[in-house]
C-alpha cells in the first residue's frame, strides 16, 4: 500500500468547500474534513468553521505537535496540534516510515504498544482506542505488534521492548498532566525514550505521511482478529515481577515488619501492580485509598493528578493513614512511573519528601546494599549513579566520598536512559538514577523511571530503618551529616503565552546590556552562567556547554558565590517555567535554619527579579 492509497476520492467529493480567505487555513480545514473519520472531532471543526472562529481554527489546524521531554503531549480534541484519532494515525505512519529505514528486520521484530486509563468523552478519545489505532497502522503494514490487552504502567512498555527485542515501543499516556491531555511516548530498541536525532527524523516522516493510508488504519478491532498481534501482558507481568526480586535485600525482615503502608494510585494504573510488587518482597500489600484505587479519567478526587504537588493532593491518603495507623504513604502518579512518599512524624504531622530528598534516601540505600553484596573495592570502578542537571547534587557528594562514578544529563529521563545504554555497552552498571520531579530508577530493570519498583524499594528501606529504630526523615538527616546538607527548592509559574516566555528569557540574556547575563542574584555575585539553549557556559575554558545544546527549549543555570545553584527552564510537557535552587553545604555545616534562609532569599530574587510574575501575568503555583 503506497502513501497515495488514502482516503482522497470518494470522501473528498462529499466535503463541503469552506472558504475563510486564508489559503493555508482553508487547506488545513479541507484536509481535516477530508481525512478525519471520528464524527466527534470532525464535528468540532465543522462547528468552528460555521461560527467563523478562525483564530481557534488556526490554533488547532495550522501547527503540529513536537517531541518534548516526554514525547508528543497535548490536549485531546480536534486539530493537528491536538491528540486525537487522526494525529495518532499520522504519528504512527511517520514512526513506521522511520523504523523501516532504520531496521531491515523491522517486519520480524515488531513494536510494543501500551496505554493508560485516560479518556475524553466529547472527542471520543481514550488511551485504549488510540493505542488500538496505533496497532492498526502497524498491522496494516504487516508489522507484528505486542499490544497489551489492558492498561499498564508506563515502565512495562520499555521493559517489553527489551524483553521481546522489538525495534520500538509506544505508550499512550499523559502521565500526571491535567485530565484534558494525552500523549504519545516513543521508546527506541534499547528501551530508552527517543532523543535527537530520532525525534526530529520521526517528525519529518510524520509530515510526509499525513494522509491515512487505508481504511485499515481506522479499524480499532483489527488487533482482535490479526494473527500478527500478540498480547504480552501475562509474560511481561510475570517476568517483571520475578526480576523485581533482584532489588529485594531483606525479604525476611519485610515479612515480619510491623510497618503499615497506604498506597494511592491517583485514579490511574498502579493499584494491582504495586500490590503484586509488595507480595514479591514478602510484604503484606499496602492499604489502597478506595476513592483513588480504580481508574477514573476525570481524576475526580484531586484538583491535579500529580502527586508531586504534595500535601494538597495527598489529603485522602494522609487521612486514611492516620485512621489505619500507617506511618508511610506511597502515591504513584496515574501511569505509575513517578512516586511520592510521606511519613508520619511523632507529634509533627506529616513529612512529604521532595524528589531530591527521596533521591538522597534511595541513593544511599542502593549504595548500602550494593556494597554488602560486592565486597571487592575494584568493583566500584564500574558503578554509576545518574541524575538530571536540575536535580540535587547529593549523588555527586556520595560519589566523591564513596569512590563510585556520578554523571549528569539534560532534564528528562530519555537522556538518562540513553546514557545508561552507552554505559552498559562498556561494562558499567547504573545502580540508581533520578530526576527531581519524583522520577526514580532503582537498579537497571528498565531504562526509564519506575514508580512501581520505587514504591516497594522505599517500603523495604523504611522497614529496615524501622528495625534500626530510625525513620526515613531521621536517616535523611544522618545522610546530610555525612555528605553535607543539600537543601533545595523546586517550583514553577504558569505562562500560557509562548511569546512572553521568549521575552522573559531574552531579557535575562541581555540583562546587563546586549549579550550580558545578570551579575548578581539576591546580592550574591553570579560566578558562572550556563545557557543550554544557546550552548554558552562561562565556566568552561572555551565557554561552550558540555551538555548537548537544546535550542527548542529554554534553560539557564547560575552558580552563585555562596554555593547556591539556580536554574530556570521551560517544561517539556506543560506551559510552565520551572525554577530550581539548591544550597550544597559542606559536611559538618549544620545550621540548617541559616542555610534555608539563604536559599529562600536567592529563590525569591530569582523569581521576582528574573521572571517578574506580576508584570508578565504569570500564574503562581497553587499549593
Amino acid at each position: 500500500m503506497g502513501d497515495d492509497n488514502g482516503l482522497n476520492g470518494d470522501l473528498n467529493a462529499n466535503v463541503k468547500c469552506y472558504t475563510t480567505g486564508d489559503p493555508q487555513l482553508d487547506k488545513a480545514v479541507y484536509q481535516w474534513l477530508s481525512w478525519d473519520k471520528n464524527p466527534r472531532t470532525r464535528a468540532q471543526v465543522e462547528v468552528l468553521v460555521e461560527e467563523g472562529r478562525e483564530e481557534e481554527l488556526r490554533r488547532r489546524l495550522c501547527s503540529r505537535m513536537s517531541f518534548g521531554t516526554a514525547g508528543l503531549r497535548a490536549a485531546m480534541g480536534a486539530g493537528f496540534s491536538h491528540i486525537n484519532d487522526l494525529t495518532i494515525i499520522q504519528s504512527t505512519q511517520g514512526l513506521y516510515k522511520y523504523l523501516s529505514r532504520c531496521f531491515p528486520d523491522f517486519s520480524s521484530r515488531g513494536v510494543v504498544v501500551g496505554y493508560d486509563t485516560r479518556g475524553q468523552e466529547e472527542s471520543g478519545c481514550t488511551s485504549e482506542r488510540l493505542a488500538r489505532l496505533s496497532a492498526a497502522v502497524m498491522l496494516s503494514r504487516d508489522v507484528p505488534v505486542y499490544l497489551f490487552s489492558t492498561y499498564v504502567p508506563t515502565p512495562f512498555v520499555p521493559y517489553a521492548v527489551r524483553r521481546f527485542g522489538a525495534v520500538a515501543g509506544v505508550m499512550v499516556t499523559a502521565s500526571h498532566n491535567r485530565k484534558e491531555d494525552n500523549g504519545y511516548k516513543v521508546y527506541w530498541c534499547n528501551g530508552a525514550q527517543i532523543s535527537s536525532p530520532h525525534d526530529k527524523e520521526i517528525l519529518h516522516c510524520i509530515e510526509e505521511s499525513t494522509e491515512p493510508w487505508s481504511e485499515s488504519c481506522w479499524d480499532e478491532a483489527l488487533a482482535d482478529s490479526c494473527s500478527l498481534r500478540t498480547d504480552p501482558l501475562l509474560e511481561v507481568n510475570r517476568s517483571y515481577m520475578e526480576e523485581l526480586k533482584s532489588l529485594c535485600f531483606h525479604r525476611g525482615l519485610n515479612s515480619s515488619s510491623p510497618l503499615k503502608f497506604v498506597h494511592s494510585s491517583f485514579h490511574g494504573v498502579g493499584h494491582s501492580y504495586v500490590q503484586q510488587a509488595f507480595q514479591m518482597f514478602g510484604f503484606t500489600p499496602p492499604i489502597p485509598v478506595p476513592e483513588q484505587r480504580d481508574p477514573d479519567p476525570n481524576f475526580s478526587s484531586v484538583h491535579c493528578p500529580n502527586p508531586e504537588e504534595g500535601q494538597s493532593v495527598l489529603e485522602l491518603s494522609l487521612r486514611l493513614a492516620e485512621r489505619e495507623n500507617a506511618r508511610i504513604v506511597l502515591a504513584t502518579d496515574p501511569d505509575a512511573d513517578r512516586l511520592a512518599v510521606a511519613e508520619q512524624c511523632d507529634g509533627c504531622g506529616w513529612k512529604v519528601f521532595s524528589g531530591n530528598e527521596l533521591a538522597a534516601l534511595l541513593g544511599w540505600w542502593m549504595w548500602f546494599n550494593w556494597k554488602e553484596t560486592h565486597p571487592d573495592p575494584a568493583d566500584t570502578q564500574k558503578v554509576y549513579m545518574l541524575a538530571t542537571t536540575v536535580s540535587s547534587k547529593i549523588l555527586q557528594a556520595f560519589a566523591s566520598i564513596e569512590g563510585f562514578n556520578f554523571q549528569e544529563t539534560l532534564p528528562g529521563f530519555k537522556w538518562i536512559g540513553k546514557r545508561m545504554h552507552e554505559l552498559a555497552k562498556t561494562g558499567n552498571h547504573v545502580i540508581f538514577a533520578f530526576e527531581e520531579s519524583i522520577g526514580f530508577l532503582c537498579g537497571s530493570m528498565v531504562p526509564d523511571k519506575d514508580g512501581v519498583s520505587a514504591a516497594v524499594v522505599v517500603a523495604e528501606m523504611a522497614s529496615y530503618l524501622h528495625n534500626q529504630n530510625l525513620t526515613l526523615n531521621q536517616q535523611l538527616h544522618n545522610i546530610y551529616q555525612i555528605y553535607g546538607y543539600h537543601i533545595s527548592k523546586t517550583s514553577y509559574v504558569i505562562c500560557n503565552d509562548p511569546p512572553t516566555v521568549q521575552k522573559i528569557f531574552s531579557r535575562i540574556r541581555n540583562y546587563e546590556g546586549e549579550g550580558l547575563y545578570p551579575k548578581t542574584c539576591a546580592g550574591q555575585r553570579i560566578l558562572h552562567v550556563r545557557d543550554v539553549t544557546t550552548g554558552y557556559d562561562s565556566s568552561q575554558p572555551d565557554q561552550r556547554c558540555v551538555l548537548p545544546v537544546t535550542k527548542s527549549s529554554q534553560m539557564i543555570s547560575f552558580t552563585l558565590q555562596n554555593g547556591v545553584v539556580a536554574t530556570l527552564r521551560t517544561s517539556g510537557t506543560e506551559p510552565k517555567i520551572k525554577y530550581y535552587t539548591e544550597y550544597c553545604a559542606t559536611p559538618g555545616e549544620s545550621d540548617v535554619t541559616a542555610l534555608e534562609e539563604e536559599l529562600r532569599k536567592v529563590t525569591h530574587s530569582l523569581v521576582e527579579e528574573f521572571l517578574e510574575p506580576e508584570r508578565n501575568n504569570l500564574i503562581r503555583r497553587f499549593v
